[in-house]
């Protein structure tokens, strides 16, 4: 005879401890994701020329080098003016005490470099071989060509070599 209350059984223990299902678990995540990179890489693979920009971008690292980063680009940090059209990209990248301001037009390349100080620079551009520039004392260069595709700026000035975040012009 039962009072109308039903009683609650508690469950089974599992045979084995949690930490060792979890164990089995991390290894069928891998497992998976092991599966998952060997089927993009049939159905997406990395094209050849993309692959092979990499390896030379990779290549023109100067080893001594110091990374300019980016600091301002007006594409990501500035306000758009209303109605404008072919404006500019202002960029700014600082490496130390190192300042270097660039605008990209469709016409090329007018920078400087601030502290001012002259400068062999060279725009990088993958496989093609870029454009030499020279800063004049107040540290001011120009390229009558625009960047094409990905580029990165090598300046080399005083014994020091710095080179920029690479970008998409």
């Amino acid at each position: 005879m039962t009072d109308g209350h039903d009683t609650y059984d508690e469950p089974d223990e599992p045979d084995e401890p949690f930490e060792g299902r979890a164990g089995d678990d991390a290894l069928d995540c891998d497992r998976v994701e092991e599966e998952l990179r060997g089927a993009a890489a049939v159905l997406d693979p990395v094209p050849a020329v993309l692959r092979e920009l990499a390896v030379e971008a990779y290549a023109l690292h100067d080893l001594d080098a110091r990374i300019a980063e980016l600091a301002f680009d007006s594409l990501v940090d500035a306000i758009p003016v209303r109605g404008a059209t072919h404006v500019p990209r202002m960029l700014t990248f600082r490496a130390g005490e190192l300042t270097v301001d660039v605008e990209v037009t469709d016409e090329g390349l007018l920078g400087q470099l601030l502290p001012p100080q002259q400068a062999r620079i060279e725009v990088l551009s993958g496989p093609q071989g870029g454009a030499s520039l020279t800063a004049d004392a107040l540290g001011r260069f120009t390229s009558d060509a625009p960047p094409a595709g990905p580029f990165a700026l090598r300046l080399r000035a005083g014994g020091e070599v710095v080179v920029t975040e690479w970008l998409r012009a």
